[in-house]
Order: structure tokens, then sequence, then C-alpha cells
């Protein structure tokens, strides 16, 4: 049931949503189905991904969007693989939604071009489809993939990517940088490096972080994990810094990270340098299990080699 936006999109406002057939019944809205939908946005002028009051977010615009095609109140509510802050771009962000099938079934093949005639220019929605069973975008992840881009030219950022290129004043030396990252690797007790939340976890399991000069001469760092807290990665990326400007000695993020404290001499970065890639999953048929693996509380050096496996 996928269906691929245009590359061109359309223009067109609310004429696709009228063209849609007169809602169904009460009755016939009982079957329920899970979609998969694939998303990218500009975060610059959304608070975030996660609904608030009286703010503009990337969920709420998306939900009342979904409402508005799919005819639905009251509104169906998203479950998102990583609920982005404020600032926070996604090329490769997903979400699940639970529909009824009288109302998806009429425009699954057109939902996609549907959307792009209702939605703002800073979201689309590149794909919709129907989830294959026990599909949970939250649990059933294996990875999220981050990238967050810097610029170290002393003259400033090119202002056409002003809204997703940092400026650090300081020449960087990534061969450093890629030294102290390796030293992060593997599951650890991310606290030192996190804003702790009631009842979470911050023990999560680094898969890659590393740095590479772009063609425009951006430093880019890649950075995986099963899961991130909040924050996360925005205060990686700060203690890096430091080390490639050489104000911190090659080991001291993994110092840091030893302590398990929040280090107030570790930056946390602006948002808007951040972009979500990618999020992975598993095969089909494991989604459920992923999903049951995941929601378990995670406690270091607990998780079972299955579990590493699928990691």
């Amino acid at each position: 049931m996928d269906a691929r936006l245009p590359a061109a999109g359309r223009a067109r406002g609310a004429t696709d949503v009228d063209e849609q057939p007169v809602g169904p019944s009460r009755d016939d809205m009982t079957a329920l189905v899970r979609l998969r939908l694939d998303i990218g946005y500009d975060g610059s002028d959304f608070a975030g991904w996660a609904r608030q009051p009286n703010q503009r977010t990337v969920q709420g615009v998306i939900e009342e969007a979904l409402g508005r095609v799919l005819r639905l109140d009251p509104l169906p509510v998203l479950t998102v693989a990583g609920r982005t802050d404020a600032g926070v771009h996604a090329r490769g962000q997903v979400a699940h939604v639970v529909v009824p099938v009288a109302a998806y079934s009429p425009v699954s093949g057109t939902l996609p071009r549907r959307m792009a005639g209702v939605l703002p220019p800073d979201v689309r929605i590149w794909r919709i489809g129907q989830a294959p069973e026990g599909f949970d975008a939250r649990f059933s992840a294996l990875s999220r993939r981050y990238v967050y881009r810097v610029c170290d030219n002393s003259v400033g950022v090119d202002p056409m990517r002003r809204h997703e290129v940092l400026w650090h004043p300081r020449p960087l030396d990534l061969d450093r940088m890629n030294a102290a990252a390796a030293l992060l690797l593997g599951e650890n007790d991310f606290a030192a490096y996190c804003r702790r939340r009631e009842g979470a976890t911050t023990i999560r399991r680094l898969l890659r972080c590393d740095w590479e000069r772009d063609s425009a001469g951006i430093a880019v760092a890649t950075i995986e994990a099963d899961a991130f807290c909040h924050s996360m990665v925005r205060a990686l990326v700060g203690a890096l810094l430091a080390v490639g400007d050489r104000r911190r000695p090659i080991d001291w993020p993994a110092k840091v990270l030893a302590a398990g404290l929040r280090d107030s001499s570790v930056q946390v970065l602006s948002a808007h340098g951040l972009s979500l890639e990618e999020v992975t999953y598993p095969e089909a048929a494991q989604m459920g299990a992923r999903a049951q693996a995941t929601r378990r509380v995670r406690v270091l050096g607990a998780a079972s080699p299955e579990e590493r496996h699928a990691s």
C-alpha cells in the first residue's frame, strides 16, 4: 500500500480533500489499521516534535493534516521513533498511527499526495503504508542515526546553510575527535551526557560515532545508537568539539562518561545543527519481538545475546 511522494510535490490546497467521498458511517469505523509514516521536516520553526498547548509542533501539524484528509474526529495520535527537540531537523523520521480501515482504504493509494496538499512546506510525508504486524515506530526500532554539521571556517557558515550548520570559530582536528569518539562506543551509562528524566534509564548502546568532512569542508558527525537520551547527541558533540579545537585532551570525553555525572564544562550545542537521518528496523517477522524486548527496563551489561545481536 506504500505510495511515494512525487518529486515536485503539489501546491494544491484543500482540493484533494474535497475529492474524497463522503465519510463512512460510525458502524464502519470499528475496524482499524496501523500505518507507518516516513517523515522529513525542517525543525527551525517548530517547538519540537511533541504536541504542546499553544505551540507549533511537528506532531500537531501532521495530526491535524491527517485528521483533515481522513475526516477523523477526534484527531489521530502519532507514535514517533524519536521525539526531536525544538529546532532539530529530520530526513528519516518514522511514526505510526492507528486509523479506521474505512477512512484509509478509499485514499490508500493517494494519501501522501493528499497530505502534500494540506501540509506546510517545512513538513513532508514521503511514504504512508500499512505497517507489518507488531510494528511500533518507537519500540521496534533497532537504531537511530543522527548527523551534526559544524563549519569551522573562520569567516562563518554559508548563509544558505545557516539553519542546518553550526558555526564553530576555531579550527577542528578531526583525527583527534575520532580518537576521542572511539573511546565512547559500546553499551554505557550516558548519564553524564543526558538530561535525566524521572524513571528513565540512561543506559544506551553507542554503535557509531565518527567525523568526516563533506565536499564543502563541513565537519559532519555521524552518531548512531540503539536509542538516545534527551540532549545526548548535542552534549557528545559539544565534548568532542572541545577535543577538536585542543581545549581538552583526547581522553577527556571518556573520563566525563566514566564519572557518570553531568559536567557543566560540557557544552550542549544548539539544536539547529542536528538532523535525524535514519531509523532502522528488523525484518517484518521480528517487529513484535523487538518491541517487547525494548520495553524491558535496561540494566547495564544485562542485555541478552539475542538483544545484542538485534542491536
